[in-house]
Formats: C-alpha cells, structure tokens, sequence
C-alpha cells in the first residue's frame, strides 16, 4: 500500500478519532538501553487513564490485555500492567511479539503516541524523524516538555496561583487587540507571567535547568491562551466552505511551528544575563553562518589573538534527532560545539556519531536520565554549561 500521508498527519488524525491520547519520547529504559528486565514503554503516572480506568493501588499488581494497531500495519495483543508491590510503583505498556522492532535502541528519542479508541482497541504511532515529531508537536501546541502526559488534558488546578496566573494571560491577550505578538515579546511575556506568579520555586541562577522548562510551558500556555482569544469564536461560528476552513487552520498552524524554533534561544538569552554570562548571538562566522550563541562574542571570535579554547559556540534547537549535524561547521575556530535541546532520549548511534563530530549535547537536568545510561556522563545540563562558560571567559 502506498502510504499517501506522513506518520505524523495519521497519528494526528487518530488522536482525533479516539476517546484518549497519550504521547511521550521514547527513553533508553523503554528501548531496552538500560539493561533493565522489565523493558517496554513506561506511562507516567499522570497518564494512567490511558491504560486504567481507575488508578491503581500500591502493594497490588494488575495487568489486562488489549490490542494495539502500529503505524495503521499491524496489531499486537499487548499487555498493560501496573507493577505495585514491593519498590516499584510504576505503569507499563509490554508484550509486543517478536518482529517488532520499533522499540529498538535506535528509536530512542522518537515520539510514541498511543490512542485509546475503545476499551480493548487501540493505534499506536512510533515517530522517528525529527519533521514527523514537530509537525505532531506543533499541530497539538505541545512543547517537549508537556509529552508523557495525556493530550489535550487541562493542568491547571483552581488555587489563587493559577487564578492569578490565567488572570495575566489574559491581561496580555487582550491588550494585543486581535494582534499576534512578535515571538520574542510573546516569550518575554512568558517570563514576566511566569516570574511573577512563581517566582519563589526556582532561582535563575540556582537552577537555570527547572526555570527554561518552567518559562517554555508558560510560554507554551499563552500561546494556546492567545489561539482561543483570537480564533475560539470564528472555529465554533463555523465555516461557509472548505477553503475557509482550510486556510484558518493552515494560518493556525504555520504560525505555530514559526514561532516555536525562537522561544528557546529567547529563554536561553534570559538565563544567560541572569547569570551574567558575556555573550552575542547570531555572530556571523565563516562563510557567514550564524552560530546561535557565542561566548564571550563577536570581538573574541573574530579577534586571532584570543585563545580559541577560551570560547565556547552554542546552538539552540527545540529537537534535534535529525538536525544536530547543522551546528558541526557554524565556528571553524572551535573544535568543540554545543547543543541545547529539549529533546527526550536519542539513540546510541546518534550519540556515538555526536561524539565522534565533537558535539556535546546541553539537556535540562531531568531530561538527562532518558538517555542511554553509557552516554550520560557526556551530556551536560545548563546549570553546567553555564558553569564551564563562567571558568572559560573568566577574566
């Protein structure tokens, strides 16, 4: 059969057509990386409604079978379980029959998107490439950072931080006056709504890794804050023909995925001041590439007296399965180049082939634990980077 459409555009479209959706990145424990007995695919314990009616009960086991359609090809009778006696406490999806390789070490960090359309039946999506993941993403307003969790669910709770919190949003949102903000005003503004209602949790310089994923989710919320401001009444009016329909969700859509590569270079930014770090971005290079962030700058870079080994290239990219390569030739005069990402879990071979490009990958520190065990070390979190930038530029 020729397939006609993308995985990411069928797994959207099965996430419609079912009752529940949970989707997360497939980490080096559900691949088997990790050497553990019990492998298969882990369900937060947010998420349990996908597998459960009802949340289970530590110091019992439970398990029930369904079957699950993969990649719209092929079913397999799978298990899901909750293992709840002695240490673990935890939800999984197992039992996948031989032949069935999209667990496979090298779909770490892929996308894994499971639809609940009746009790027992299910689809099942693996995403590999990078495109299908951010077309799912962006389609769903999802940042990195919100999957393992069930789609399209509310997280809010109703206590005064939350009242306060929608109550700026929509301070912000209505000012704009049917306007779309600039990407970075709209990030700005997620830092400022943020700061202002938690800004007791996580200090900036303290822990930098917990404040980018904080500002990201709220820049996250706002953006779907401003869609349902702006476009909630025209989608419940209706539309007089297809092509209106078609170019409102196109519109959605586009400005969706054109803002979500910038939010994460402008949080970076912030934490980078916070922290008092020399810095410029978009320094124009050899062959006038544009690195996303030089330290100490321009001047340094430019300047053949200054010690190449004391600067330091660092690029921003939401996800980075496929695209990490762009950043290898962006600064001729540094060996070494660094990649700040959201992304959950790559595999080994990407890993391996990272390294070898010597290329050092920058995750939020409790992003770090999904990835294979043996290439942890290698990775840093922000609070480290930030820490070799400040020993390296240190006059």
């Amino acid at each position: 059969m020729v397939q006609t459409e993308s995985f990411s555009q069928q797994a959207i479209a099965s996430v419609h057509k079912g009752k529940l959706a949970f989707c997360k990145f497939l980490s080096a424990n559900d691949t088997g990386l990790t050497g553990g007995h019990q492998c298969g695919i882990y369900v937060p314990k947010p998420a349990y409604s996908i597998i459960f009616d009802e949340k289970c009960v530590k110091g019992e086991n439970k398990e029930r079978l369904a079957k699950i359609r993969w990649m719209g090809d092929f079913e397999t009778e799978s298990k899901f379980t909750y293992y709840g006696t002695g240490t673990r406490n935890e939800y999984r999806i197992t039992r996948f029959g031989r032949g069935f390789d999209l667990l496979k070490p090298d779909n770490t960090g892929a996308l894994v998107v499971i639809v609940k359309l009746a009790d027992e039946d299910y689809e099942g999506w693996v995403l590999e490439t990078e495109d299908d993941i951010d077309d799912f993403l962006d389609y769903f307003s999802l940042s990195p950072a919100e999957t393992g969790r069930l789609i399209g669910t509310e997280m809010l709770s109703v206590d005064q931080q939350e009242e306060m919190k929608l109550a700026k949003m929509d301070a912000f949102v209505h000012a704009l006056q049917g306007d779309f903000p600039k990407a970075f005003d709209m990030s700005k503004a997620a830092r400022d709504i943020y700061n202002d209602v938690y800004d007791h949790i996580e200090n900036i310089v303290q822990k930098p890794d917990q404040k980018l994923l904080a500002w990201n989710n709220m820049e996250y919320d706002l953006f779907r804050r401003i869609e349902e401001v702006q476009y909630g009444d025209v989608i419940r009016g209706g539309f007089d023909s297809m092509q209106a329909f078609i170019d409102t969700a196109n519109s959605v859509i586009n400005r969706r995925k054109s803002r979500a590569g910038k939010s994460l270079e402008y949080h970076l930014e912030a934490i980078f001041q916070g922290n008092k770090l020399p810095y410029e971005p978009q320094v124009v290079t050899e062959e006038k590439k544009r690195p996303d962030f030089v330290f100490p700058g321009a001047s340094a870079y430019h300047n053949p007296e200054y010690p190449a080994d004391k600067l330091v290239v660092l690029g921003a990219k939401t996800t980075c399965k496929d695209r990490w390569r762009q950043v290898i030739t962006e600064a001729d005069r540094v060996k070494t180049k660094y990649l700040c990402t959201l992304q959950q879990g790559i595999s080994p071979q990407q890993l391996h082939e990272m390294k070898s490009e010597n290329v050092v990958l920058v995750v939020p520190q409790p992003y770090i634990t999904t990835y294979p065990k043996e290439y942890r070390e290698d990775i840093f979190s922000l609070a480290k980077f930030i820490q070799l930038v400040q020993e390296k530029t240190a006059v």
